[in-house]
């Protein structure tokens, strides 16, 4: 499925991240010291001009995160610690689980360890935007969905077909509360087809659902 080869070459993609390109391994262990070294600088000096480099992408990566923060992204919907039986609704439909935030959370709790999280924040947003009646507010917040989601540029792309991102791009000619109707639906049911299922037999939710139960029979 296309979630499932997406998920896949995003976890390639962090595996990538997570490695030092181009740091030759060091021959003797030096504890912390040695992992920040270079290979013709075993000092760790300021003078170092590879540990410069390195302290450079450190301080953009902590630049990237910061702005990302600074644009808004949502981060758990305040709820009430879900009952068991808004919990064991979750598995009647995915509808039930999309229709609170505890059961939003639980879920993007799971996509976030599938690296999927951005069809969720995608959703979130676009519901989000429907909520609006301000022009300038509209066409400001679908710009950034645009960005955000939509361009090809950004890390947080979501997997769209090209009818839907050419019905999109003659949306943005004049943004609407609407603009991502289409879109919004593709991820809807990408979710559900793809990632729903196998966030029934998760950890996440099977221990959520365990924890409610023994409360339930002690009380």
């Amino acid at each position: 499925p296309m979630g499932s080869e997406r998920m896949e070459m995003r976890k390639r993609q962090m595996s990538t991240t997570l490695e030092t390109p181009g740091a030759a391994p060091a021959p003797h262990s030096t504890g912390n010291r040695g992992s920040n070294a270079c290979c013709f600088c075993w000092c760790c000096c300021c003078s170092c001009s590879c540990l410069t480099v390195r302290n450079q992408d450190e301080e953009r990566s902590r630049r990237t995160s910061h702005e990302l923060q600074a644009e808004g992204i949502p981060n758990c919907e305040e709820s009430p610690a879900p009952t068991l039986e808004e919990v064991n609704a979750w598995a009647q439909s995915f509808d039930k689980l999309m229709l609170t935030p505890a059961g939003r959370n639980a879920f993007r709790e799971f996509l976030r360890t599938e690296f999927s999280e951005e069809n969720m924040l995608f959703w979130m947003a676009c519901e989000e935007l429907k909520q609006e009646s301000n022009k300038s507010v509209i066409e400001e917040k679908a710009r950034l969905i645009y960005e955000d989601y939509i361009s090809i540029l950004s890390p947080k792309e979501v997997s769209l077909d090209s009818r839907v991102r050419e019905v999109i791009n003659r949306n943005m000619l004049e943004p609407s509360q609407h603009t991502f109707d289409d879109a919004q639906l593709q991820i809807y049911t990408l979710m559900h087809r793809d990632s729903y299922p196998r966030f029934m037999n998760s950890a996440i939710y099977k221990d959520l659902l365990r924890s409610l139960s023994e409360k339930s029979i002690e009380a």
